[in-house]
Formats: structure tokens, sequence, C-alpha cells
């Protein structure tokens, strides 16, 4: 499945349109990888845990916006926008949010 953020794949055309489609994923995070990502605050550097969790969110998300314009005969998705939102009563959760058009390419 092609997915790309621009609204229309040079050289392609579009022949026709299915709609609006998504994939989200929230994903919690753990007491350990908070506990490893404060550390990471303090002494500074990358927080190798959080990013594979986010990391994973997303592929998860694409896999969903994918399967779900394959469900409408299409073949690629167009305009695609990627959103991240922290959630929960202490923001220990992560969403992921993908959305685009779903269209078939000639």
């Amino acid at each position: 499945m092609l997915m790309t953020t621009t609204p229309t794949i040079e050289g392609r055309t579009i022949r026709s349109y299915h709609g609006v489609v998504a994939g989200e994923a929230i994903i919690g995070a753990n007491v350990f990888k908070d506990m490893f990502a404060a550390v990471r605050d303090i002494v500074g550097g990358r927080s190798g845990a959080y990013e594979k969790t986010l990391r994973s969110a997303r592929e998860t998300a694409f896999a969903d916006l994918a399967e779900a314009a394959s469900r409408l005969g299409a073949n690629a998705v167009v305009g695609v926008d990627i959103d991240y939102e922290v959630l929960g009563e202490k923001n220990g959760m992560l969403m992921v949010a993908v959305s685009g058009t779903a269209v078939t390419l000639e």
C-alpha cells in the first residue's frame, strides 16, 4: 500500500476516491520505562524505551490505515496526517492517529 502525505503522487493518476480512512494505536508506558526516562531527563540523552514504544504505536496505526484502505479496494492513501497525543490520568498512555484519503491509482 502506497501512503504519502502529499495530495497527489507524481506521475500517477488517481482513478477513484474511496473516502477518508484512519488508523489509531493507544499504547501504555509502563512504570520501568517511566523510571528510566526520568533518569534520562536528569542526565540527558535519548529515551530508547519511549522511542521504541512510539515507533511501535506509529507502525500499528499505519498498519490499521493500510488495512482500512485495502478493505475499500484502494491501492494507496494520499494526504496522510499523523497526530500524537498523551492520554490518561497521569499521561501514561500514548496515542498515535493517522488519517488520509483512500484512492485507487491507475
